[in-house]
């Protein structure tokens, strides 16, 4: 959030509360990515686009991680081409880990129908 608001030509300025004024909107942006991936997924699901499990949950974790980690690399805070393996683990598993809970949650809402 530091590097977008230095951009936009409004800094937050060094106070009490700070680090709280920067963490906020960035946590803000990843409940948006994963509610609007989770309602994009949910209305594919709706409309006959429906996978098993196996696929439909790292189908349904890869775009909120392409969403996530296309930012960060567009500006400049990290570069995922330098990212080791290990780096690479802890960006995947959380990800996976979503698309599995999320995909589950609306296969299961669409067979108690």
């Amino acid at each position: 959030m530091e590097k977008i608001t230095e951009k936009a030509g409004h800094p937050v300025p060094e106070s009490d509360g700070r680090d709280n004024r920067l963490s906020g909107p960035g946590a803000l942006t990843g409940i948006a990515v994963g509610v609007g991936t989770g309602a994009a997924v949910a209305l594919l699901h709706r409309a006959g686009v429906r996978p098993p499990g196996r696929l439909g949950g790292p189908a349904t974790g890869a775009p909120a991680m392409v969403l996530t980690d296309t930012p960060i690399a567009g500006l400049g805070i990290s570069d995922p081409r330098a990212w080791s393996p290990a780096d690479w683990t802890a960006d995947a598993l959380p990800h996976l880990a979503y698309g599995l809970v999320t995909y589950g949650l609306i296969s299961a809402a669409h067979r108690h129908r």
